[in-house]
């Protein structure tokens, strides 16, 4: 997880949970200093003055569907509950297993394709629901998880609940990972590292809703004695303390909400408005549950790729570099190296600040033989954040540490229908894959 924060704003990365940890992103905690005024209708900022000689390429110009159907939801990307650009949100309800009264909305809850599972902080969720969610156990021992992300962590319980998203509710209880409600001194010395991100001002949202390709958060490195004891995300903790890892089984581990409803289960599609290159107040968009199962989410991509087990395109090709693309509306920004990109100064220390609008070019691989090159579009980010009323940006980068990745971030989305299927292969079923 990247996090930038400054006087006007606060910008935020989070990539992607990998169960075995070999993170490709290195990164820090910036206290960013402010920026220039105006608004994202601002003459100076909204004309091809500001492109400086440069161009951008083409936006693509897919509107989403109404979310009136029940396998569908609202997705809000602006300020949210902390001011974070491009944190595309939806609300997502809670019940203690069992009961049809004891629930509650959780507004504000973070989309991110590429993590898997439901993660919410305490302080979202009343009392009397917290209370009701059965802490899950391994050996008679309460369970929690460390998820680690690129420059952080979240730990908490994990607890069992069933969900509701849009119209669509889990077939049972499933688990879920309630962040923060376990004391900092319980966090372990070992398998947790970097930040901790256990609050909503930590998050720049309420929670996490993984709806990636996998059906859960770990899988088997976690449920295999062997891996489980070096790479487990997951720790027993008898008595609430002395925390130690875990093996846990597919069905305890924090699961995809997606992969359990009862029909619209086998993949979603992330729908945005295209928005200005100068950034837009807010977007409004909508989440579609299931492929192929009714009318309104048909699959009609020009180009579909199988994935890794992750949702990650791993024959992928920048500036003649191999490199592992993905697809995630978890981070807010395109995230790449390019040492022909100028960077910021410490202001909006991370991000490219070139002096023109710039286009680049990946081509994604998949493991099947589909090969397809896209093009992304950078406007300095200082130009974007002295738009101080927008909080929806297409041509937002950064720099991310390493040339062996290629993090296609929420910008992406913006006018683009984005198909995750999942990985149902356990099952004899479909294979996983990405599309647009």
């Amino acid at each position: 997880m990247r996090t930038m924060r400054s006087a006007i704003k606060a910008v935020k990365l989070k990539s992607w949970i990998q169960a075995v940890a070999a993170v490709l992103l290195v990164s820090t905690l910036v206290a960013c200093g402010g920026g220039g005024g105006g608004d994202s209708n601002s003459s100076s900022n909204n004309s091809s003055n500001s492109l400086n000689g440069g161009t951008l390429p083409a936006s693509p110009t897919q509107q989403p569907i109404t979310p009136n159907a029940a396998n569908t939801a609202t997705i809000t990307v602006g300020a949210g509950v902390n001011g974070v650009v491009n944190i595309p949100t939806v609300s997502v309800t809670i019940c203690a297993p069992g009961s049809t009264s004891n629930c509650q909305t959780i507004n504000n809850v973070q989309v991110d394709t590429a993590s898997f599972g439901l993660r919410l902080v305490n302080t979202a969720i009343s009392s009397s629901v917290l209370g009701a969610l059965p802490v899950s156990t391994v050996s008679g021992n309460p369970l929690a998880e460390c998820a680690t992300f690129a420059d952080g962590y979240t730990w908490g319980s994990v607890r069992t609940a069933s969900v509701t998203i849009g119209g669509e509710t889990t077939t049972a209880a499933i688990p879920l990972q309630i962040i923060g409600d376990l004391a900092a001194s319980t966090v372990p010395a070992r398998g947790c590292s970097g930040s901790a991100e256990n609050t909503v001002n930590d998050l720049g949202a309420n929670g996490i809703l993984g709806i990636g390709t996998a059906p859960n958060d770990c899988g088997a490195t976690c449920a295999n004695p062997v891996t489980a004891a070096n790479y487990s995300n997951y720790f027993a903790c008898p008595g609430g303390t002395s925390c130690a890892r875990a093996t846990v089984p597919l069905a305890q581990q924090v699961a995809n909400p997606v992969a359990n409803f009862p029909v619209d289960k086998n993949g979603v599609i992330v729908q945005l408005p295209a928005v200005s290159n100068f950034g837009t107040a807010s977007a409004t968009g909508t989440l579609v549950f299931g492929i192929g199962t009714r009318s309104n989410n048909t699959l009609a991509a020009a180009q579909s790729f199988t994935t890794d087990a992750y949702g990650d395109l791993n024959n992928s090709v920048f500036n003649g570099t191999t490199v592992q693309a993905f697809l995630d509306s978890g981070s807010n920004a395109y995230f790449f190296s390019d040492s022909s990109l100028s960077l910021c100064g410490s202001n909006f220390q991370g991000f490219y600040c070139p002096s023109s609008a710039q286009t680049r070019t990946v081509t994604l691989g998949g493991t099947n033989s589909a090969r397809v090159t896209a093009s992304i579009g950078i406007l300095s980010a200082s130009i974007l954040f002295g738009n101080t009323n927008s909080y929806a940006f297409n041509d937002l980068a950064g720099q991310i540490s390493g040339s062996s990745a290629f993090d296609l971030g929420l910008p992406f989305f913006f006018g683009r229908y984005v198909y995750y299927g999942l990985d149902q292969t356990a099952s004899g079923g479909q294979q996983p894959f990405v599309a647009f």
